[in-house]
């Protein structure tokens, strides 16, 4: 008797614990790795910063923008007076290009940075995102609209961070979420509206900046040092430069993509 007693115990646990394993789905956030023990980083003296300005063009002619069928959805295509066009390559005035994403590479050695507490936005209007193109740091919020009046759902496919897949109709809420690594740059689709399309960068130091139609960018309150700053854009790639800041000097570099070396 007291051994079928104790196996009833036994039996009851084991299926307590399987229960428990197998219960209802809950959604996990990543956190950011930490940073493998060394030495402390030398705090920046923010008397003795400067900064890199400077411009990207494209040498060439520009492809001519798509123009995006969303017979599929006709609110999202009363919503463009004029034919929606894709924002794959976005050129101004005199070959300046847009949509790249400007940042320090290397050079920071082990220094780490406050996550902002102001969230970055991307908007779902027309059927399109809105920016194309947007950047953050490592646990920084990324806030999700939805100005449709459709159910979008933001699909983020990124390599090395967490991927997932929200849905969010007509009039719902905000969808918030973070990324905890670096990575550049982060696919995103909406699986009802297959033409939605933007990326997402994310970064562990706040020195990175998308450039507009102007093709400006502009690095602050960087330390003096020596760095690797690099430009990526989704169609051409990515360029490289290498500059050494002085205190308070202020340097201009350029970034020239070539309009044919990317593939139709």
């Amino acid at each position: 008797m007291k051994t079928k007693y104790v196996f009833s115990i036994a039996f009851a646990a084991a299926l307590a614990t399987a229960l428990v394993s197998c219960g209802g789905k809950k959604e996990t956030t990543e956190t950011a790795p930490s940073a493998p023990a060394g030495p402390a980083a030398t705090p920046i003296d923010m008397s003795t910063v400067g900064a890199v300005t400077g411009t990207v063009k494209l040498d060439g002619t520009p492809p001519q923008p798509r123009r995006i069928n969303m017979a599929a959805e006709p609110s999202c295509a009363a919503a463009h007076p004029t034919p929606s066009m894709d924002e794959e390559v976005v050129a101004g005035t005199g070959g300046a290009l847009g949509n790249v994403i400007v940042y320090v590479k290397e050079g920071l050695g082990n220094r780490t940075f406050e996550t902002p507490k102001t969230p970055v936005t991307i908007d779902q209007k027309g059927c399109t995102y809105v920016p194309h193109v947007v950047a953050l740091m490592a646990g920084q919020t990324l806030d999700v609209k939805n100005n449709d009046k459709v159910t979008h759902n933001i699909h983020p496919v990124p390599k090395v961070n967490r991927e997932w897949n929200k849905s969010q109709p007509p009039g719902a809420g905000d969808i918030e979420d973070t990324f905890a690594r670096e990575e550049i740059a982060i696919p995103v689709k909406c699986n009802v509206h297959p033409w939605m399309k933007s990326y997402i960068a994310v970064f562990k130091n706040p020195y990175f900046q998308v450039t507009g139609k102007d093709g400006a960018f502009d690095l602050k309150n960087l330390p003096p040092g020596t760095y690797t700053i690099e430009a990526w854009h989704e169609k051409y790639g990515t360029s490289d430069q290498t500059v050494t800041i002085g205190p308070k000097e202020s340097k201009t570099v350029s970034f020239v993509f070539k309009a044919a070396a990317a593939g139709d």
